[in-house]
């Protein structure tokens, strides 16, 4: 609290900046190297969510900056604690979501003596990050802190770091707060949408990608709008499925992973791609395959808000240095040809989107993944919210779920193991009158599993669907393409989830046969509790598309042929 003097403490200042910022959640472990800022949450407006590990935190974080388009809020203390708190780093920064992590710091007399826990952060985090910093003096705190937000949100959004000595956040001063940051729209300019106009309306077969961050609502309607009267074909990038409506007539389907061959097809043989937001990495270019670098041979269209990104790799014939938010108010301005040509090709783009996920492939084994999301997503509520980690299992739901509004899934695009369960806590407690479903493989689960407890603890009723085939079933089926036969270092042996669940207070139950799903799932919706509804799986069931010993099959006639 402030003293009679009038002075706060640079814990109460660092605060205070949040609230200016309109920050209402944070996510930390507590350390004692900055008691002085927890302290001073005890008597602010701003819910303090206490997790179990730091990586949990700092994904809670990311993924409340994926929700919210403001930077997520990670708060973790010094040396393991950083450390620990670094795979959320990586995920905000190749994700492009806004984030900032305060880090806890020995005292600023103690500095490059190796104290307990020492780390220089800007060494250790300044190649993860968008900008790592240290604040020396308490007075700097509402400028420093200010343009971490700037930083965080603007340009491509990622993550900072803010190293905060323990001495300094104890030291009282007397400094005015900074006002808000807000986000810098960059607009495109007139030439750049004439210039748009006249090569889509040159165009013989084009399509339109989206992909990456800094969109809204209001966006992705804006750009249904354009796609209605354009009637162009649209895909989305790898685990970006929420930017467009996928029943839409227009959608024509995602480029992640177990892509549609006829959507890799359509890629490359359009005469133009309009990119819009993305960066075109090595998930949605199906390693780096779809378009020629550094000059692609289809007319390139390159929309990006940060124009390091425009030309990094591909040479675009139009670069265009805009948000998304701002492109997709551009696109009301343009207008289509009088004449459509790819009318036909768009729908029949959509049939074959239609046509691949409509049913669940037959799998071996009495648990059908895919007809379990086939039957999720007629009951789920479209703004449910829909989060995943890494590993094959989630090719079922990015498949055969659809999503049909803005801001419903949570997956990494760095494709980081243990994100789904965190993310699915960080998003209840933002939305807490949303339905929250984590997909989630064995493997992936347990590398984050102890954060069902912080569910537990804020009565949070998320429901966790644990996939489990006991294996780290993605590097086998690599394993068994690239070393037939040769299986080692890729089995688990798994504990009871179900008991598991149980066991931190929470709702579980064992699922050995596809058609028990459907009321286990009410079951544990009922039940008010954070649940996990452990799926038992045949381990041949690697894919949608194929099983582990079609690989090895596949592998070996390679070999002697």
């Amino acid at each position: 609290m402030r003293g009679k003097d009038n002075l706060r403490s640079g814990g109460e200042v660092l605060v205070d900046q949040l609230l200016v910022n309109g920050v209402r959640h944070v996510f930390c472990v507590p350390g004692e190297s900055y008691l002085a800022a927890l302290d001073a949450f005890h008597d602010r407006d701003i819910a303090v969510t206490v997790c179990r590990q730091e990586g949990g935190a700092v994904m809670m974080a990311e993924a409340h900056g994926k929700l919210t388009g403001r930077p997520g809020i990670a708060f973790v203390t010094r040396g393991p604690g950083a450390t620990n708190g670094s795979p959320g780093l990586h995920i905000a920064m190749q994700d492009s979501s806004p984030m900032i992590m305060f880090v806890g710091q020995v005292a600023r007399e103690m500095r490059e003596r190796e104290a307990f826990q020492e780390l220089d952060y800007r060494a250790v985090f300044g190649t993860m990050v968008k900008w790592a910093t240290e604040i020396d003096d308490p007075a700097r705190i509402p400028e420093i802190v200010s343009r971490a937000f700037h930083v965080a949100m603007n340009g491509r959004p990622g993550p900072v770091v803010i190293a905060l000595p323990e001495d300094m956040l104890m030291e009282r001063v007397s400094v005015g707060d900074a006002l808000a940051a807000d986000p810098i729209e960059t607009w495109p300019g007139l030439t750049d949408m004439a210039q748009l106009q006249k090569l889509l309306w040159a165009a013989e077969k084009p399509i339109m990608l989206l992909g990456g961050s800094r969109w809204s609502e209001q966006a992705c309607a804006t750009t249904v709008r354009f796609a209605e009267r354009f009637d162009i074909p649209v895909f989305t990038s790898f685990r970006r499925l929420h930017l467009f409506p996928q029943v839409h007539p227009c959608y024509a389907g995602d480029l992640g992973t177990g892509v549609n061959p006829k959507v890799a097809a359509r890629v490359k043989a359009a005469d133009l791609v309009l990119l819009v937001g993305g960066r075109m990495g090595e998930m949605p270019s199906q390693g780096y395959t779809l378009l020629d670098i550094p000059n692609p041979k289809t007319t390139f269209i390159h929309v990006h808000p940060d124009p390091g990104e425009l030309g990094r790799v591909y040479r675009p014939d139009l670069a265009i240095n805009a948000a998304p938010t701002a492109f997709a108010a551009a696109l009301e301005g343009l207008q289509p040809p009088n004449e459509i040509r790819w009318r036909a090709e768009t729908k029949a783009a959509h049939d074959d989107y239609l046509a691949w996920t409509e049913t669940a492939t037959k799998m071996p084994g009495p648990v059908n993944f895919g007809e379990i999301m086939v039957w999720l997503r007629g009951q789920l509520p479209p703004e449910s919210i829909i989060t995943n980690g890494a590993g094959n299992f989630s090719t079922w739901m990015h498949r055969f779920y659809r999503f049909s509004k803005f801001a419903t899934l949570l997956g990494p695009t760095s494709g980081s193991m243990g994100y789904g369960l965190p993310a699915a806590v960080g998003a209840k407690r933002l939305y807490p009158e949303r339905t929250v479903v984590c997909v989630a493989g064995d493997g992936d689960f347990l590398m984050n599993g102890q954060e069902f407890a912080t569910a537990v603890q804020y009565e949070l009723p998320i429901i966790v669907l644990l996939m489990d085939n006991g294996m780290y079933g993605t590097i086998r089926a690599h394993q068994e393409r690239e070393f037939p036969s040769r299986v080692i270092g890729t089995f688990l042996r798994n504990p009871d989830f179900a008991a598991y669940a149980r066991a931190f207070g929470g709702f579980g139950a064992t699922i050995e046969k596809t058609e028990d799903f459907a009321a286990a799932f009410k079951a544990a919706q009922d039940s008010g509790k954070p649940a996990i509804l452990h799926l038992k799986v045949d381990p041949q069931a690697i894919s949608p598309a194929t099983t582990l010993d079609a690989i090895r099959a596949k592998s070996l006639a390679a070999r002697d042929a």
